[in-house]
């Protein structure tokens, strides 16, 4: 990455900086020193704003958080409450998957910003109007977070972009690691499931998770 000349240092830049340089090395490729030179100045200059690896990937996932949800509003009338959470979960999953290892940057990180406080309260508004008792409500947004964000760990990971030997994930080479005479039933999954479409997958693991909220809950389908 060409350094940047005259940028502000602030969370915002180094934010900015690093997931750029995400593309390129992956989390584990990513340094301090080297978001460091990518904003044109040297490493002590970043830590007035954060102070380590940590904090920094803790900026990253704000930032990545922020586009997720930049312009969510409350649903329609006419929207159902499951269609809103599938395209909550759909924003944050497109936007995850836009930088390399996207996923692992928010997983575990404390995003702790106003667009966070924003959209729970907007979910938790959505689920009490739908019916759910308060309880019920707030177990729902960290269900679905949890669930988007592992759903793409694993699917950035099925890149096999770590490998340099060649993806292990692939369909025929998954195939000739299973013995389908002895496992068939497991060599049928490893054909559906690596071979499936991707989104088509996200949205049917979500809905069977909306499904079972609705049965435990006693709510609408």
């Amino acid at each position: 990455m060409k350094p940047e000349t005259g940028t502000k240092v602030d969370a915002a830049s180094i934010a900015a900086a690093a997931l750029r340089l995400l593309d390129d090395g992956g989390i584990d490729g990513l340094t301090m020193r080297k978001v460091a030179a990518g904003l044109g100045v040297q490493a002590p200059a970043l830590y007035w704003h954060v102070k380590n690896k940590r904090e920094l990937l803790d900026v990253m996932a704000d930032a990545l958080f922020v586009r997720a949800v930049d312009g969510i509003e409350a649903p329609r009338r006419d929207t159902a409450w499951q269609d809103w959470l599938l395209d909550l979960a759909g924003r944050l999953r497109s936007t995850l998957l836009r930088h390399r290892d996207g996923a692992r940057v928010l997983a575990g990180t404390n995003v702790a910003g106003e667009s966070l406080w924003r959209v729970t309260e907007l979910t938790l508004r959505t689920l009490e109007d739908a019916g759910f008792s308060a309880a019920d409500a707030i177990r729902v947004f960290p269900i679905l977070l949890h669930y988007t964000i592992g759903f793409v760990i694993e699917e950035q990971a099925r890149s096999g972009v770590e490998y340099p030997d060649g993806n292990p994930y692939t369909v025929d080479q998954l195939s000739q690691a299973v013995d389908a005479a002895r496992y068939p039933l497991t060599a049928r999954m490893v054909g559906t499931v690596f071979g499936a479409d991707n989104d088509a997958e996200f949205e049917y693991g979500l809905r069977v998770i909306l499904a079972g909220i609705s049965a435990t809950t006693g709510q609408k389908q």
